[in-house]
């Protein structure tokens, strides 16, 4: 009878363990070659942070894609890189006389009257800027998985816990979806505030903190993911000495690799990820290998 007891709560401890537990994300280690994943989408092929751009990487076979989220004035959330609106849309033409563009200075009815393709190619026009809500549906409907990254936080007080309850309203912050979810920044001071909110949710630091200071990452952040000219083997090598808030070696991602040669010369490094724009490049050089 003991044993029983004993048995029943061993296992009670271990499942609220794994539920406590982000799932895994996929390592160099597990498939033996880095995950690849689409930057702002296919954006070599379709418009950045597009709805298009993650339909084409999901045609491509890509299940991994990035995305940068910012905040309208009048509090929604939007996908789209720049805190201007000027690069990647007509805002220049459909409003004329309010310089800078500012995303933070549009509200979101205002950015929807935007074509936020014709920039890059006729065949996109029409487009439009994307919000989050949207965003997610189409992630979700294509089976898709989400590096999110948190941008220019500054600008926006308390977008970490808006976005975190979009998501959880979205059914994004589930046992089921941790496993296709990563949430990174530029600004550790927002990586540590999306972990202490969220626990369970895998995160990234964007940027490459010395060897000695890594340590100040490891309570807060699963991953290191600098830029790959910054890297180096015995670098990515430091890196997964530590571990993270979740017990296991931080990973690396590195971007942004969008040619055959420099995909092979990092994975050598051994990194566990490649964010870039051209991901059937990055598949192909890696696959000839």
């Amino acid at each position: 009878m003991h044993a029983r007891v004993v048995a029943a709560i061993t296992t009670a401890v271990l499942g609220m363990a794994a539920l406590l537990s982000p799932m895994p994300v996929a390592r160099a280690g597990e498939s033996g070659k880095p995950t690849v994943i689409a930057h702002r989408g296919a954006s070599a092929y379709a418009p950045e942070n597009t709805l298009a751009s993650i339909d084409k990487a999901a045609k491509l076979g890509f299940s991994w894609v990035e995305n940068d989220v910012q905040r309208t004035k009048d509090g929604e959330l939007v996908v789209i890189h720049d805190d201007s609106l000027e690069r990647t849309t007509n805002v220049k033409k459909v409003f004329p006389g309010r310089a800078p563009w500012k995303v933070k200075d549009f509200t979101a009815a205002e950015i929807a009257r935007l074509d936020a393709g014709s920039w890059f190619s006729p065949a996109y026009a029409g487009t439009r800027v994307p919000t989050l809500r949207q965003y997610m549906c189409r992630v979700e409907h294509n089976h898709e998985k989400l590096l999110l990254e948190i941008k220019n936080p500054e600008l926006y007080p308390g977008i970490e816990q808006q976005t975190l309850k979009l998501l959880g309203n979205a059914g994004w912050l589930d046992r089921q979806h941790l496993g296709r979810l990563i949430v990174q920044s530029f600004s550790a001071d927002s990586v540590r505030t999306v972990h202490d909110l969220k626990p369970a949710l895998t995160t990234a630091y964007l940027g490459s903190p010395t060897v000695a200071q890594l340590s100040r990452y490891t309570p807060f952040t699963d991953l290191i993911n600098p830029s790959y000219g910054s890297l180096s083997p015995a670098y990515v090598s430091a890196v997964h000495s530590f571990e993270g808030p979740h017990g296991k070696p931080l990973g690396v991602f590195a971007w942004t690799v969008n040619d055959a040669a420099t995909a092979r010369k990092v994975t050598d490094y051994g990194v566990d990820g490649l964010i870039t724009n051209k991901p059937d490049v990055v598949r192909a050089a890696l696959e000839a290998d």
